[in-house]
Order: C-alpha cells, then sequence, then structure tokens
C-alpha cells in the first residue's frame, strides 16, 4: 500500500483516552456529603450511622483560567439506598475543532453506595452513545444503543462497583484522618471498564469559594497514576475539584454556571497532551526500524513488548513488518477466535457491516488482499474529521466520520466480518515534530500486521508506538501515560 505524507488535520491524537481523562476529570468530581452521626456509648468500635442530605450542586468547569463548560449535580435518598444524577455540558477544542458535548449520568446506589444501575448518554455534533446497565451480585448487564437497535452484553465484574460520582459519599471523607488512603474500584461506563481509584487524605487549606473564605479539607484521587484533588468545604460541600489537563471545576450560583462562557477556542487538548521529540523525521514511512528511549511511566501495566516491538531497559525497538507473500485463502483464527468475535463497539455481526464486506471484497481474494481492500476502503471513505464520541462501527458506517478511534473500530469490524482476526492499538504516533496519541489496527493475515486506515498504511509505520492493545475498556490505560510520558528517538534506519 502506498505511503504518503498525512496532512495534520487528519491525525486524531486522543485514541479514545483524551475523551475518557475528560470525562473521569469531570465525573471523578464528588458529590458533597453532610454527615449525621449516632454512637451508642463511647466505644469507638460500635459502627456509625451515617446519613446523608438531598443536595443540588452547580460547577463552573474551566481549561488553563478559561470557561469550557458546566455540571448540575443532584444527589438524593431513596428507598433502597440512593441516586446521583449528573449533567455536563462542555465546548473542547481538539485538533483546532472546537465542539461542543453533553453528557449525563444517572445512577441507583445500593445502601452501601456501591453501584445498583446506571443510564449514560453522550452526545456530541454527529454522535450519540447511550448505555444502561443493572448489577446482579457481580454480573453487570448492558444495554447498548445502536441506530435503530439495542445490543446486550454481560460482564462479570472483578471487584463490587461504585460508580465514579459519589466517591466522597463512599470513602466517608469526614472521618479520614491525614495521609489515610481508602480503595474503590471504580466502573467507568463511557468506556465499559473498571478500575481501582485511591482517595487519600492531603490535609486542610484555606480557600475561597462562593465569596467565602474557609478552612477545607484537599482529597487525593489517584486513578491509573493520574492524581487529581478535591477541597471539601466546612459543611461538607465540594468547592474545588482540578484535574490533569488544566481541567478545574469550582462550585458556584447556578445563573454564573449557566452564562459567562469564553467564546474563544480553549487550549487544544491534542496538542497539550502530544509529546515532544528530539528529532525531525522527514519520511516516517521509509523507515524500515526506529529505536527510542521511554522514560517516566508504570511499563508493567502497557503492552510495549511483542511482535514487531521489542522492550529493554527502557529502549524500545520497532520493525516495519512483511506483509506475508503466500497467497493465503483463509487465516488459522485458532487461538484467535475472540477477535473475529461481535462487541458493543465493534459490530462485526451487524448486517449493514456485513453487506458492506460483501461489497468492498471478493470471497476469492487472498487473506492479504482483502485486509488490503478494507483499509483502502476505509481510508478513502470515511472523512477525517475529530469528533467527541464513544466511537463504535455501525454508527460510523452510517455517518463515515470519524477520526482515529471511528476508523480503528469500523476496520476492525469489517475485518471480523471477512473472517480476519482484527484488534485495535492505540498509543503514540509521530507527526511534525512531535508524538500524538493515536489509534489504529493489528490485522491477523498468517501473523499480526498492523494497518492504520487514517493514513492508508498496512503495515503501518515504524514511528507507531503501542502502549495498549484492545477497545476502550483498555485503552482508558493510556491515562496513565498523559502528561507522564518521555519520549527519545536514539536510531532510525531505512
Amino acid at each position: 500500500m502506498a505511503v504518503f505524507k498525512v496532512k495534520w488535520h487528519w491525525i486524531a491524537g486522543g485514541a479514545c483516552a483524551l475523551l475518557f481523562i475528560v470525562l473521569l476529570t469531570i465525573r471523578l468530581g464528588f458529590f458533597e456529603s453532610e454527615q449525621e452521626k449516632q454512637t451508642k456509648g463511647t466505644d469507638d468500635t460500635v459502627p456509625r450511622i451515617v446519613a446523608y442530605r438531598d443536595r443540588e450542586t452547580w460547577m463552573n468547569i474551566s481549561q488553563n483560567g478559561r470557561k469550557i463548560g458546566h455540571a448540575h449535580r443532584h444527589f438524593s435518598r431513596t428507598e433502597k439506598g440512593y441516586r446521583v444524577v449528573e449533567s455536563v455540558f462542555m465546548r473542547i477544542n481538539t485538533m483546532g475543532v472546537v465542539q461542543g458535548l453533553t453528557f449525563k449520568t444517572e445512577g441507583n446506589l445500593h445502601s452501601d453506595m456501591s453501584l445498583s444501575s446506571f443510564d449514560f448518554v453522550l452526545r456530541s455534533s454527529l454522535f450519540h452513545f447511550k448505555v444502561r446497565g443493572m448489577m446482579d451480585g457481580k454480573k453487570l448487564t448492558l444495554y447498548t444503543e445502536m441506530p435503530g437497535s439495542e445490543k446486550k452484553s454481560v460482564m462479570v465484574l472483578r471487584e463490587t462497583p461504585h460508580l465514579s460520582t459519589g466517591m466522597i459519599e463512599s470513602a466517608d471523607v469526614a472521618g479520614m484522618k491525614p495521609g489515610e488512603k481508602k480503595i474503590f474500584s471504580v466502573f467507568d461506563p463511557s468506556s465499559m471498564g473498571q478500575r481501582p481509584v485511591t482517595l487519600a487524605m492531603i490535609g486542610e487549606e484555606a480557600l475561597t469559594a462562593m465569596g467565602r473564605t474557609q478552612t477545607a479539607r484537599k482529597v487525593a484521587v489517584n486513578f491509573m497514576g493520574v492524581r487529581q484533588f478535591a477541597w471539601i468545604g466546612e459543611d461538607g460541600d465540594v468547592l474545588k475539584e482540578q484535574g490533569i489537563l488544566g481541567i478545574t471545576l469550582e462550585q458556584v450560583a447556578k445563573h454564573e454556571a449557566l452564562s459567562g462562557f469564553d467564546l474563544a477556542a480553549s487550549a487544544d487538548l491534542t496538542e497539550i497532551a502530544s509529546v515532544p521529540s528530539n528529532v525531525i523525521i522527514d519520511d516516517p514511512g521509509a523507515l524500515s526500524s526506529m529505536k527510542v528511549r521511554i522514560t517516566n511511566i508504570e511499563k508493567a501495566s502497557f503492552y510495549l513488548d511483542g511482535e514487531r516491538q521489542s522492550f529493554r531497559k527502557n529502549v524500545l525497538l520497532v520493525q516495519k513488518e512483511t506483509i506475508p507473500m503466500r497467497p493465503l485463502r483463509s487465516t488459522n483464527v485458532a487461538g484467535n477466535m475472540a477477535y473475529l468475535a461481535s462487541t458493543p463497539f465493534v459490530q462485526s455481526d451487524h448486517w449493514k457491516i456485513r453487506a458492506k464486506v460483501q461489497e468492498i471484497i471478493s470471497p476469492e481474494d487472498p487473506v492479504a488482499v482483502k485486509a488490503s481492500k478494507l483499509v483502502s476502503w476505509v481510508h478513502k471513505n470515511v472523512e477525517k474529521r475529530p469528533v467527541l464520541s464513544i466511537p463504535n462501527a455501525v454508527e460510523t458506517l452510517a455517518n463515515l466520520v470519524g477520526d482515529c478511534n471511528e476508523h480503528a473500530v469500523l476496520l476492525a469490524a469489517l475485518a471480523r466480518a471477512a473472517g480476519i482476526p482484527a484488534q485495535v492499538e492505540a498509543g503514540l504516533v509521530y507527526q511534525r515534530g512531535r508524538f500524538y496519541y493515536h489509534a489504529w489496527n493489528v490485522l491477523y493475515l498468517g501473523t499480526w500486521i498492523t494497518a492504520d486506515a487514517v493514513m492508508g498504511q498496512m503495515p503501518a509505520d515504524v514511528t507507531h508506538l503501542r502502549f495498549v492493545r484492545g477497545e476502550a475498556d483498555q485503552q482508558i490505560d493510556l491515562i496513565g501515560v498523559i502528561g507522564n510520558v518521555r519520549i527519545k528517538v536514539l536510531d532510525k534506519s531505512r
């Protein structure tokens, strides 16, 4: 497949992780709690009875001092536990394009604040994502909305889950002492992934909010190595939250939250999250190998070593693959059956996906030819535009618009429907002096071969540095990389 230089606006650096980290920065926000403690006698071992009052909160969302949105939160008691509702609106700049993004989370919680059920909806300019789920023990039944239909799936979770919303109540922050930590398992509806979150009480600070200066307790929230902070006021209200990428939430009155948007574009999240390169690479597609030093991350958490990549002592060597020349009519999928299966985001069994595959390829085509035709079709037919969404293949096929995320899920679905095991990879890719977050594919053609439908490459050039392999629930691991990782190019060969 021909290699050519890619226009800057074709790079959709984010690989889902940028969107997830924005959502988590907001939704790891907390509902304030006022606790009424009742004890019998003076024995500290006697359990406390803790009650929470109904409350409503409005927050301004800003990025580096510029308002980009607002959050509205409501917390209430029910007969069986608690209910949390959070609505968020933001204007986010990615690759120079400012887009509106709204999402709403409704959660029903048990009396111990663990998750009972939820509804999550996300809307942007072109895409709509909706999922609802119900817990039964550790089994979570999910219903994901697709255009004109709904897909059911079941997950067995490792730990009893909590929603990110409501963490302060779950932790009983008022009872935590400086230096004390608590760990919770959080389920994220946008990625359908579960990860541990650590809350740690730091201490007290003076903070002014809504015209009043008071002593606030500062809590650190550690998610995948990323630290966020919240300040809890004297009456239990959350006064301020601070995440990464310059995003901050502050409690305000309703009228202030709903007004005062800065019409100028906010900072480009894609640019902020990118990693500078120490060298200029003129023609990445012409390279046969590249060696880089990777530092400042927890390497054990990522898939850096394997297949075309080898990782030793912080040095990553990437070697360009060779597409198998033998004219295989089909691949031996033993051990790879999972990568032919339909999933909530890669709906390879949908009739529209299967019909499109029949249009693009011939049953008589060798496997490598089928793969090449599919990569070429996605590259030529999907308009390259940054999109804020939870990407899925069916909706991408309907809209034929998207960034790297949409290209990757659509190619994965088409390949699987064609009998070619396919996965999504995500990490960094070089472009104009920096490494940007990006998503692409790996296809099984007798051996795993990378493919980038955004760039029209198979195999992908060696500046594609894989950190994770998998769909949205795996890509959230990139959150531990963003803002931390350092890359130094040591060698590049043609």
